[in-house]
């Protein structure tokens, strides 16, 4: 059965890791799929290729999502190779790591630019879709936070804070945006991607403190995107993908 036959779905940051994993799922089940990436291309590229080698319809399309002009262009240029927008995964973001103890370390170069990509890139990418999606009966965002938003522990107090307004700015506009449009996040804990190259330390400390004796694969992740895709009674929930790690 094709849960998503017929939907478009526009993934941010969408050609590596949980992005591109999240795009071949939703494909897999039917959907037709906008690659955002800003450095990416050639791996956009490859996932492009990827979900049409699924027979499904997609292509990729630069854009920064801190540049509220590219955004609005990225979602017209969805609208007229589509004429639709039925799914938005907000999933581009970046952290910086910076021991939670040293305040000094954390300078407005490192501070401001976790904000603007995990926050304000949420945000206007959600505010150029909605219009979109109510044209069309509706829709729904899923937005990609970070137990790090729940505990407050992770690799930065930035990135920390940032995924912590990621899951009030997921409550907030499921309730401003309902009844057209459902607005959920994902929560995952350590995952299997580049952010972790070179942390052997920290992935060990992790696995060391999850029941479940392993980090998340990006496939993981999707799973739980794709999930929340498919529900049609959900909003302003936020499911964590973490192994029982914050048990």
């Amino acid at each position: 059965m094709s849960h998503l036959s017929g939907k478009v779905a526009l993934i941010t940051g969408g050609g590596t890791g949980i992005g591109r994993e999240t795009g071949l799922m939703l494909a897999e089940n039917g959907a037709d799929i906008i690659v955002n990436y800003s450095r990416s291309e050639t791996e956009a590229e490859e996932t492009v290729a990827a979900i049409q080698g699924l027979g499904r319809k997609a292509f990729s399309i630069c854009a920064d999502v801190v540049d509220d002009s590219a955004v609005r262009k990225m979602f017209e240029s969805a609208s007229r190779e589509f004429g639709r927008l039925d799914i938005l995964v907000n999933n581009a973001g970046i952290t910086r790591f910076v021991p939670l103890i040293d305040l000094e370390g954390l300078s407005d170069e490192l501070w401001d630019p976790v904000f603007d990509i995990n926050v304000k890139g949420t945000f206007y990418c959600s505010r150029a879709a909605i219009p979109k999606m109510k044209k069309n009966s509706g829709g729904q965002i899923i937005n990609v936070a970070s137990i790090a938003g729940i505990v407050g522990v992770g690799s930065s107090i930035a990135y920390c804070a940032s995924k912590a307004a990621v899951i009030s700015l997921t409550k907030s506009m499921a309730i401003s945006q309902a009844p057209d449009i459902r607005v959920n996040a994902v929560a995952p804990g350590v995952a299997h991607t580049r952010w972790i190259a070179g942390q052997e330390e920290f992935v060990k400390s992790a696995i060391e403190t999850t029941p479940l004796k392993r980090i998340a694969t990006a496939k993981d992740v999707a799973n739980a995107i794709f999930g929340l895709a498919i529900g049609e009674f959900i909003t302003g929930q936020v499911l964590v993908v973490d192994g029982g790690r914050i048990l």
